[in-house]
């Protein structure tokens, strides 16, 4: 089978994205709550995080593209998958549980959800419902046309649209908190949905099922179009992404300011302030596709491509694993250095500085670490994938 080379690419790309997204965190997130210290932090965090935010996305696209629909049994498929992801999910579950808060009570939250004080392990879960649903969808997508697809692809689109609809619809979300403090946005009820129901018309072709079927259709239909075709339809499409995403946030965080800074509360706020960048929404959809659209180009085999696109690539997945427990200590050490809201040592440029610094080292130590690690002979694929 040839190889993807724009799916490494694609692999790294999202990684980074990944740590640059959590990079943010430090600036919207403070004394356990929601804190946004200046108007200038605001804007930064405004414009960098809505620009990464399509690296989860991505990542299904990836798996998608390569994995769906499923060409061999349904149980090797699952022992691929499933070791290759659960094994060193668990080791690094572990890791986290006995370095980050209350060791007991971190393996007692782990019987019913992921460790809490890692949130980005999230993901994991989430991907395997999607190695889950790949082989019962997959006889569907050896046949499905191009316009029969394209029609579950407007229907999921505008899905992407529905939480929006609630906002317009319900007013402004109430925050309710699970057992944990992880704050949850209440849903107003649309189109099937009840207090005994939550399951509406819509539930089972939103979410990442789209951008399952989104990697299926630029796999099957979508043929490579020259760099002035890629730039005239994925520039549009990600400022379209790129505006609502941004306009949201800013709009809902200067609304809580009132114009004064440092803006804050409980974490419910950032919950409220993040809603246009969840995974389920237009904007992420948009420039989910501008982005696969551009990446696509890189196609190109080069002695770079071999020496570090490829290997980091097959990294990437224990590069996300671990990447917080490097990403922690190299944030504290910038910002310690650099400063942080009136007291940035750079004034104006001491937010996005602090964020490219700390995204690149984390992703420069951990691809380093995870390359290494895996090539240990037998047990290295067990501890980073």
């Amino acid at each position: 089978m040839k190889r993807e080379i724009w799916i490494d690419w694609l692999r790294i790309i999202a990684c980074l994205f990944v740590m640059m997204t959590h990079c943010c965190e430090c600036f919207y997130f403070g004394d356990g709550g929601a804190l946004i210290l200046t108007k200038t932090d605001a804007f930064w965090v405004t414009l960098l995080n809505t620009f990464t935010r399509a690296c989860v996305p991505l990542f299904i696209v990836a798996s998608s593209y390569l994995q769906f629909p499923v060409h061999y049994p349904t149980g090797v498929f699952f022992r691929k998958r499933f070791v290759r992801i659960l094994i060193p999910f668990a080791i690094w579950t572990v890791v986290y549980a006995l370095i980050w808060g209350n060791p007991v009570q971190n393996f007692k939250d782990l019987l019913l959800n992921f460790n809490y004080s890692a949130g980005h392990l999230w993901f994991v879960y989430m991907l395997l419902g999607v190695y889950l649903i790949m082989p019962l969808l997959s006889p569907w997508a050896e046949k499905v046309s191009r316009k029969e697809l394209q029609i579950y692809l407007g229907i999921w689109l505008f899905t992407t649209i529905i939480p929006y609809i609630r906002y317009w619809a319900g007013g402004p979300a109430e925050v309710v908190y699970g057992p944990s403090g992880i704050p949850n946005l209440a849903k107003y009820p649309l189109w099937g949905e009840a207090s005994w129901n939550t399951y509406g018309i819509f539930y089972y072709i939103s979410g990442f099922i789209g951008y399952l079927l989104l990697g299926l259709y630029f796999r099957k239909y979508v043929k490579e179009l020259s760099w002035g075709k890629t730039l005239a339809i994925a520039l549009p499409l990600f400022a379209a992404g790129f505006g609502i995403g941004a306009h949201g946030f800013y709009h809902r965080v200067m609304a809580d300011a009132g114009g004064v800074f440092p803006v804050s509360g409980p974490v419910g706020f950032a919950a409220i302030w993040e809603t246009t960048w969840f995974n389920d929404t237009l904007g992420l959809a948009l420039m989910t596709i501008a982005w696969i659209l551009i990446i696509r180009k890189f196609n190109g085999e080069s002695p770079f491509y071999r020496a570090v696109v490829l290997p980091v690539s097959k990294a990437s997945y224990g590069m996300y694993l671990c990447h917080m427990v490097v990403l922690s200590s190299v944030s504290t050490w910038i910002l310690g250095w650099l400063k942080r809201g009136a007291e940035g040592v750079l004034g104006f440029w001491t937010t996005p500085s602090e964020v490219l610094l700390t995204a690149l080292i984390t992703f420069s130590v951990t691809a380093l670490f995870c390359v290494l690690v895996q090539r240990i002979p037998r047990i290295g694929k067990y501890i980073v994938g």
